[in-house]
């Protein structure tokens, strides 16, 4: 029997690693349990996502063979109230107009912010989180993933996603309904009844971008947006680094081990209707390292030369 959980709920990132640890498991099974990503996984046991759906939490506790409630964040308990002690006489430090005039400021700055709350509801209904490469060359094209959790009673929402100026979005799936390439601007409409757990687009970085910087990115979704509800900020990575690295090399060795090509795997498959170079990914990987040739600005696959041969 399910225990019975809001629709969202906070996991406790510390707990998921040391249960999937101890158990000798990869973030690949649980990820490919829970149906998600390793980086979704790895977001998860670093509390980068604040709250996931209930659903999630379900199967992720399935896929570790854990308990849900063992997974989820614990509030802090309340200290036991005190034994009641025997009423003192105690002399009182305000007067009775003290009293009152200390309440009625109360009553004010409590319908004062009523009153702003009114106008402005928190966003609730839409989560989404961004995922990006490490690194970035110049000239380079990379993969930008946003992953999506809407709630039932959501209406159709807008997400708008800003990159860095001077980068060019060359591909989306879905469309972008509206793009500014110059200013580094994009917005998707996603309709009411239309599912769309994943928005992914494929950018070129500038080929004037300076190494060794972060290229920052910036994103809020509004759902429903009829005036009544504010926007909510993108979760997830909002920088990378400029580097003369693959965007599929996590750590920046110029090599494409077997682990990190199971991920580039991964986001090939999610990044569907956009063209992603998985030829060249394969040469890299069979060749053992590559190199970047900046005044192409191209990556060329590299073999280690071979061990000599003793006489």
């Amino acid at each position: 029997m399910e225990p019975e959980l809001p629709p969202t709920v906070c996991l406790d990132g510390a707990e998921i690693r040391r249960q999937r640890e101890a158990k000798k498991l990869t973030q690949l099974y649980v990820a490919k349990v829970v149906g998600v990503t390793t980086d979704t996984i790895s977001r998860w046991e670093n509390n980068r996502y604040p709250s996931v759906k209930r659903e999630n939490a379900i199967r992720l506790a399935e896929a570790l063979e854990a308990s849900v409630e063992n997974i989820l964040r614990r509030e802090p308990e309340e200290t036991a109230a005190e034994a009641p002690r025997p009423k003192e006489k105690a002399r009182f430090p305000f007067s009775p107009w003290q009293v009152f005039g200390l309440g009625a400021l109360l009553l004010v700055l409590a319908a004062g912010a009523l009153f702003f709350r009114k106008g402005e509801v928190p966003q609730a209904g839409v989560l989404a989180e961004r995922f990006l490469p490490q690194y970035a060359a110049p000239g380079s094209l990379i993969p930008v993933r946003v992953r999506l959790e809407t709630e039932d009673q959501v209406k159709g929402f807008i997400l708008r996603e800003h990159f860095p100026a001077g980068w060019k979005l060359i591909e989306a799936t879905p469309p972008a309904s509206s793009l500014d390439n110059e200013a580094g601007t994009v917005r998707w409409i996603v309709k009411p009844g239309e599912e769309r757990p994943l928005i992914v687009y494929l950018l070129k970085v500038s080929s004037g971008a300076e190494l060794d910087l972060d290229a920052e990115f910036r994103g809020e979704v509004v759902a429903n947006p009829n005036g009544s509800s504010a926007p909510a900020q993108v979760e997830g990575m909002s920088l990378l680094r400029t580097a003369p690295y693959l965007w599929a090399d996590l750590n920046g060795d110029s090599v494409v081990d077997d682990s990190e090509m199971l991920q580039a795997s991964d986001t090939v498959d999610e990044m569907k209707g956009v063209h992603l170079d998985w030829k060249l990914l394969e040469s890299i990987w069979d060749a053992g390292s590559y190199s970047w040739v900046q005044k192409k600005q191209r990556f060329v696959p590299v073999k280690p030369p071979l061990p000599e041969s003793s006489p």
